[in-house]
C-alpha cells in the first residue's frame, strides 16, 4: 500500500537513535514533519541526503519543520551514525519494517539488500496530511530538496 498526497499519514512509535520512541502524532503537534526513509547508515548517497537535511535545519526550523530519517538499521547503527555526522534530528529504526511497508516504499531487493527502505521524502502538515511525497526507485538518486521547501512553504 502507498501513501498518498492528500492522504493521512500513517501514525507509528519507533525509537531513535539514543532508544528513545519517537511517535508521529506527537511530533506533528509542533509543526509540519519531514519524513527522510533511508536504504542504510553510513551508505554515501545516505549520508549526502541526511547531510543536506542537517545543514538546511535553519531553513527547516524557520517554518517550524522537523526531520526524522527512518531505515531498517538497528538504532545502535544509527547512535553511530548520527554522532559521526553531527545530524541535529532523529534517525529512527524501522527494523522490524513495518513503517516502510505502511508507505509503501518496502524495497525488496536493492543490490542483494533484502526489505530495506526505498529512499524516500514525505512532508506530513500538523493534521498529518500528506503534502509532498517523493519515491525514487534508484537509491544513487537524492531527493527533490527544493520540492520538500516548496511544500513546506505551502503550508
Amino acid at each position: 500500500m502507498s501513501v498518498e498526497v492528500g492522504r493521512k499519514a500513517p501514525d507509528f512509535t519507533l525509537m531513535n537513535q539514543d532508544h528513545e520512541p519517537v511517535t508521529l502524532s506527537t511530533l506533528v503537534q509542533a509543526g509540519p514533519v519531514v519524513i527522510a526513509f533511508f536504504p542504510a547508515a553510513f551508505s554515501g548517497t545516505c549520508t549526502a541526503e541526511l547531510c543536506t537535511f542537517r545543514d538546511s535545519l535553519p531553513a527547516l526550523t524557520a517554518v517550524n519543520a522537523q526531520v526524522v530519517g527512518i531505515s531498517v538499521d538497528t538504532f545502535f547503527a544509527l547512535k553511530g551514525f548520527a554522532d559521526a555526522q553531527g545530524f541535529g534530528f532523529p534517525l529512527l529504526s524501522d527494523f522490524n519494517k513495518e513503517v516502510i511497508r505502511d508507505y509503501g516504499v518496502f524495497n525488496p531487493d536493492m543490490i542483494g539488500l533484502k526489505g530495506i527502505a526505498k529512499r524516500s521524502v514525505f512532508v506530513v502538515d500538523r493534521q498529518r496530511v500528506v503534502r509532498h511525497r517523493e519515491v525514487l526507485e534508484d537509491a544513487r538518486n537524492e531527493p527533490d530538496y527544493a520540492a520538500v521547501q516548496a511544500a513546506l512553504a505551502a503550508l
